[in-house]
């Protein structure tokens, strides 16, 4: 297991979740195969350069990408939810992102605190129109008052307020975030224990290096500190390679497409796994003498997941806001 730093506590609860696991485990095998497959180099930097990604001044930029992370959740669902932009479709994470941009191009201010806070319901929910409707469409709207609330009372209506109190630590801006906004807090229990993720606010600071390509508001020092984002399409490729491996009745049931309960032992050992199979990934890398990092190998693993073959094994499904 890496020795990297836990100030978090996110890699000390995982282990001991994996320790007594039963319905997830890793494998060996799977893990060297699926790091010899690791490009060399890893990324120096998270990839924020798609045409659909948004810059405006440092202050818009930073309060788009935390509202932006704030929306990046559950998007799975038969069929799935899509939105057109310069005639292309998308689904998932980038449907969101296409419609936010759309709504920017259109002239609406969505980096604005006090905009969104005048949103009515159905304007939010006309934000992500397209084929099909959002899930969890509620949550959404929720989060999008919390995010206007949290900048106008606590960041003087810029993001960027929190993000130099945290002094360029990326571990620090995560604290500082769930307290200020309370859907980042992504922490499950498991038995008796407190199982923090911290998922979006993690991928907030990994997000924030890319759309300032390390400068200014993205430059932090502990980049190294963060753990995987754990997720759903994360774990499915681990699965896809071999290097995690499901107790048979919980794959039927995944294989199956039925949904895990949020905060179920069965969930949070999944996640648990997948921040230690990153972690296992990074020992592997350095022992043959590379640097890594778990966002560098996350970001990786990804992007093999937007290119898994239709035969492969699928993604587990949950209902929750916080991935």
């Amino acid at each position: 297991m890496s020795m990297t730093a836990d100030p978090l506590g996110v890699r000390a609860a995982a282990q001991q979740v994996l320790s007594s696991a039963r319905w997830v485990r890793l494998h060996p095998e799977g893990l060297d195969r699926l790091a010899s497959l690791l490009p060399h180099p890893l990324p120096d930097l998270p990839d924020w350069d798609h045409p659909l990604h948004w810059r405006g001044t440092p202050d818009q930029t930073a309060n788009y990408v935390l509202l932006l992370d704030a929306l990046n959740f559950c998007f799975w669902g038969e069929p799935r939810w899509r939105v057109s932009y310069a005639g292309t479709w998308h689904d998932g994470y980038w449907a969101l992102t296409a419609a936010l941009r759309r709504a920017l191009d259109a002239g609406l201010p969505l980096y604005d605190p006090s905009f969104l806070s005048q949103l009515t319901d159905s304007q939010i929910a006309d934000l992500f129109a397209g084929d099909g409707t959002i899930p969890l469409l509620e949550w959404r709207i929720a989060h999008i008052r919390e995010v206007a609330h949290g900048l106008s009372n606590a960041s003087a209506g810029t993001f960027a307020t929190l993000i130099r109190q945290a002094r360029r630590r990326a571990t620090q801006l995560v604290r500082l975030v769930v307290q200020v906004f309370p859907s980042f807090d992504d922490v499950a229990t498991y038995g008796t224990l407190r199982v923090p993720f911290y998922k979006r606010a993690q991928l907030l600071c990994s997000d924030l290096a890319g759309a300032f390509q390390g400068q200014d508001l993205g430059h932090f020092d502990d980049l190294e500190a963060l753990t995987a984002f754990a997720d759903y399409k994360l774990p499915q490729v681990l699965r896809y390679y071999g290097a995690l491996e499901y107790h048979p009745q919980l794959a039927a049931r995944i294989d199956a497409r039925q949904e895990l309960p949020a905060g179920s032992p069965e969930e949070v050992e999944i996640r648990a796994a997948t921040i230690c199979a990153v972690d296992e990934l990074l020992a592997r890398r350095r022992a043959a003498g590379y640097h890594a990092a778990a966002w560098q190998v996350d970001w990786v693993l990804w992007k093999l997941g937007q290119a898994l073959p239709p035969h492969a094994p699928p993604y587990h499904r949950t209902r929750t806001r916080y991935y």
